[in-house]
This record gives C-alpha cells, structure tokens and sequence, in this order.
C-alpha cells in the first residue's frame, strides 16, 4: 500500500519578498488576499483526514485561511539558519562572502552554525518516511516552500545541489505518492 501526501506551499509574506531567511513572519495582506482568493480552489484538500503543517506562523496562517487547521510537526519546520536567520542574502553576502560560497557549494556545510542542507534534507526525508500507510488517501501538509524543495530532493533521491534548481510558489501543491525509500512524484491537472 502507499501514501498519497499533498504538499500546500505556504502562501507568501514579506519575507519571500526580501530573501530572508529562517524569518517567521506572519503573512502580509498580499499573502491573506492569495489565500482567502484560492480558497475555493484549494478547499478540496481539507479532506485529508491527517492534516500537518510547518510550525511557523505563516503557515499557521496559510491552514487557517484555508480553513485546514493542520497539526504542527516540528520536523517540518524550515532549516536552522543559524546567525543568518532573519538576514537577506545579500546582507550576508556581503558580509561573510566565502561563507555563503561555501554553503552553496557544500551540502554538509553549516558557516552559519545551524543546520546543513543535507541534515535538512535528510529530517525531512525521515518525517515523509515515517507518515503511516494506513491512511493512504488522506495526508496533507501545509510547509514552507524550502521544506517542499528539500522534501522533492530526498523523494526523487536526487543529489543535494538539486534543492537549489527547484522553484516552489506560494499555494502550489505538489503530490508524493509511496512508501518509505520509495517515492514518486506526481503532477495532476
């Protein structure tokens, strides 16, 4: 048997807008409007019988305007950045220009002294490995776009690097279907 799992990106807020990261802004007005606007469209996914979000406040809000009120599963939370959380790239590109260099070359690489990208990556891999079979038909989660990309990556078991080539808007849904070490990607209409 395998799992069908929906995977709502997070409707936007400001800090989509200035490249911050780890930053755990609410949703601005824009990002209420898009959502409340998809609403109709996207209501169908409040039929998932277990419902799961990242743990931040944007995607609180997201469930919230969808009328989903999924549950909060820290594993899905967006990657630890560090003493970059909060800051724009090109803020600490400036400042730490070899850092940043080495993040995006290195997948194990941490210089902002939170998480790698393939302890990420491999977190939320274990979360996807671990969602129970028996409800095959009825997960969702509502998570930040960079919990999506790393969730594609660790699915696909495609090579780290590959999270950096993956471009998830805010309110796409992508769908994983499988089992535990075996995914597949799914694109409807």
């Amino acid at each position: 048997m395998s799992v069908r799992l929906k995977l709502l990106a997070a409707a936007r807020n400001s800090s989509l807008l200035e490249t911050r990261f780890g930053d755990d802004r609410p949703l601005d007005a824009a990002g209420w409007h898009e959502a409340e606007r998809a609403a109709p469209v996207l209501c169908r996914l409040a039929a998932a019988e277990l419902r799961y979000r990242s743990p931040s406040e944007r995607c609180r809000e997201t469930g919230e305007a969808l009328g989903l009120r999924p549950l909060a599963q820290p594993a899905l939370r967006d990657c630890d950045m560090g003493r970059w959380r909060g800051r724009t790239l090109g803020d600490v590109t400036a400042a730490e220009p070899r850092a940043v260099e080495d993040w995006l070359a290195d997948p194990r690489s941490a210089p902002h002294g939170g998480e790698s990208l393939l302890a990420f990556i491999t977190r939320v891999g274990g979360w996807l490995d671990t969602r129970p079979v028996e409800d095959a038909d009825g997960l969702l989660a509502v998570a930040e776009p960079g919990v999506v990309r790393a969730a594609l990556v660790y699915a696909l078991q495609a090579p780290p690097h590959a999270y950096w080539r993956i471009d998830v808007q805010p309110l796409s849904v992508t769908t994983l279907m499988g089992r535990a070490g075996k995914w597949d990607l799914r694109l409807e209409a």
